[in-house]
């Protein structure tokens, strides 16, 4: 199946959208951004110039992705959800003349396999975030998290792990170890880093 386009949605020419994605009501999709398969934009979500979304990603309603954000395989931006690009957001220039797209570097977020983004959380770039974590609703993140790392705040704070189930993980066993209490899965803690142990 083609993808499905809404006809209030502005989607550039040359955007490239995978099988059965789906661009809904008012949203927007610049030039080069490139969707996988299966992806769903929400109403009123845009999409920066050259984004990159792997399959089976959800952008939902008025969340912006700024270029050049790339998000892996799986992952999910919330309601009212902001990945920015700019390090030092400015108007003009300090002669007082108006910026323009050479007057600035565009950095931007990058998202691993399954991480979430919460509603009206923001992404100041440029960060990344790791396979599986997990942005609380309102957070603000300004540093890298780590893989099932659960971040809230602002400052965004590492308050947890989640595993892929998107829940919050449970102390098992020994000091560092952790358990998923939705599928079993083991994982151990050291160094600040969560590594999911083999069964």
């Amino acid at each position: 199946m083609t993808a499905l386009v809404h006809d209030t949605a502005d989607v550039a020419d040359d955007v490239v959208l995978g099988d059965r994605t789906r661009i809904w009501h008012h949203a927007q999709v610049r030039e080069g951004a490139a969707l996988g398969a299966d992806c769903i934009v929400g109403r009123g979500a845009y999409i920066g110039a050259g984004v990159r979304l792997g399959d089976r990603c959800k952008v939902q309603n008025n969340a912006l992705v700024y270029e050049p954000a790339v998000l892996a395989d799986g992952v999910f931006i919330g309601p009212g959800a902001i990945l920015t690009n700019d390090r030092h957001p400015r108007a003009v220039t300090p002669d007082g003349k108006p910026k323009s797209a050479t007057d600035w570097d565009a950095v931007g977020v990058m998202c691993a396999e399954g991480a979430s983004v919460g509603a009206a959380a923001v992404c100041v770039a440029p960060v990344v975030l790791g396979r599986w974590s997990l942005v609380a609703a309102g957070a603000v993140v300004v540093d890298d998290v780590p893989d099932f790392g659960l971040v809230a705040g602002n400052p965004g704070r590492r308050v947890g792990w989640v595993g892929p189930a998107g829940v919050r993980l449970v102390p098992d066993g020994e000091a560092g170890g952790w358990r998923c209490p939705v599928g079993g899965e083991r994982y151990e803690e050291a160094d600040g880093l969560l590594r999911q142990v083999a069964l």
